[in-house]
């Protein structure tokens, strides 16, 4: 079947979901969590084909291990679709509202986009988290996965569909495209008029890619050089916990540290220490020869590590004179995720978050709080890094637009 048809069948779908009551929408995602435990065993042996394909490609082990399914993994995939029901419905929510001078009332509600593309890579839980987010926000997904999931995200993808049919809502409503050439993608972008909103999720040249070439409106996410600015002000303790933290407590997500800039006065103390944290943790510091004066195993680092989302046990270090000079520097590397400092100095904290251009910024906290679990909104879709629509963590509220409704009685003008 072809992308077009597929997207024409998805709009059909988002017709009905967009009507559909928040009970039947819970209904279909509780649904589908209960068919993701009970059809287990088929999901894994799909997912057994894809590791075993991946294995003789030669993917790595960090890969594999995003790539992997087992019990315990299908069985928290199904609980989130479970939390996710229990979340509020965005849809029908009042934005605001009014009455007017005339009399007229006026509210701005929101209302789902219809048919949501998202592009992604790696891993088959994507394929059930944007399919439940999809649906609770009334709106139909057209899921392009990688190839290196196909088995897997088949798998999963009949699954959901059959639970989504079950419980009374159409089965259009979540749909794969096929991964076995760019073909799929480049009809995905150019499908204007039956695909509503495209979000690409994954390494920077995806994203880029789906950026400059759709002609569908795009969600920009997920690329994260993200920096932690280690103040002269700062508390050196909480300032170790904090990067280690950022840079170690996972190495493959868009949140994670990837740069850590020391200012001057402190450089001295500090450097040591965090150096000798990151060599016990496994961690390759890219470093400046100011960095590299305080531990033998700091690598040369070059402009393209200071612009690099290492996504691995790596990280680039630089030693700065000021606060100006930390921020000219997140300004020319970041890419407008996440960025932290680590200060006592409130003044020093204020200026920063003022000066810093990022969908989030930390004070005296790890980067890899911006998540939207962490900050209270349950489901998400990704990080929007840009600044039309939604920046930061992407909610069920983000995956809705806008419509006015505009009550009267008999008004003319």
């Amino acid at each position: 079947m072809s992308v077009v048809e597929q997207a024409r069948r998805a709009r059909d779908a988002a017709e009905v979901l967009a009507t559909a009551t928040r009970t039947a929408k819970d209904a279909a995602l509780h649904a589908m969590a209960d068919a993701l435990v009970a059809r287990t065993p088929e999901i894994l042996a799909a997912n057994a084909t894809d590791l075993a394909a991946g294995r003789d490609a030669g993917l790595s082990a960090a890969v594999l291990d995003r790539l992997a399914l087992d019990g315990g993994r299908v069985a928290a995939i199904a609980d989130a679709l479970r939390e996710m029901a229990a979340l509020p419905d965005p849809v029908g929510e009042v934005v605001r509202g009014s009455t007017l001078p005339n009399g007229l009332e006026l509210r701005q509600v929101r209302v789902p986009f219809g048919v949501v593309g998202i592009v992604y890579e790696g891993r088959p839980n994507v394929t059930v988290d944007a399919a439940g987010i999809c649906l609770k926000s009334g709106n139909a997904a057209l899921l392009r996965g990688s190839s290196s999931a196909a088995h897997s995200n088949a798998a999963l993808v009949e699954v959901l569909r059959d639970a989504v049919a079950g419980a009374g809502l159409p089965a259009d409503a979540v749909q794969l495209l096929d991964s076995s050439s760019r073909d799929s993608v480049k009809e995905l972008m150019r499908a204007r008029g039956l695909v509503d909103v495209l979000i690409p999720r994954g390494g920077a040249s995806l994203i880029r890619a789906v950026v400059e070439e759709s002609t569908v409106p795009v969600i920009e996410t997920g690329v994260g050089n993200c920096h932690v600015y280690v103040d002269a002000a700062a508390d050196l303790d909480k300032a170790l916990a904090v990067t280690l933290n950022a840079k170690t407590q996972r190495l493959s997500t868009c949140n994670t540290a990837e740069s850590l800039l020391v200012h001057r006065a402190v450089a001295d103390v500090f450097l040591p220490a965090v150096l000798a944290a990151f060599a016990e943790a496994g961690v390759t510091v890219h470093g400046t020869p100011e960095v590299a004066a305080h531990s033998a195993g700091v690598v040369a680092a070059t402009d393209e590590d200071f612009a690099t989302e290492y996504l691995s046990a790596d990280i680039s270090v630089a030693v700065v004179d000021s606060l100006d000079d930390a921020v000219a520097h997140i300004r020319r590397y970041g890419t407008g995720h996440t960025e932290a400092i680590v200060t006592d100095s409130q003044r020093t904290a204020r200026e920063f978050v003022a000066r810093v251009d990022a969908a989030a910024v930390m004070v005296n906290a790890s980067t890899r709080f911006t998540d939207g679990g962490e900050f209270g909104f349950g489901a998400e879709i990704g990080i929007s890094t840009q600044k039309l629509h939604a920046r930061g963590p992407m909610g069920l509220p983000e995956l809705t637009s806008t419509k006015y409704v505009v009550t009267g009685d008999g008004h003319v003008r």
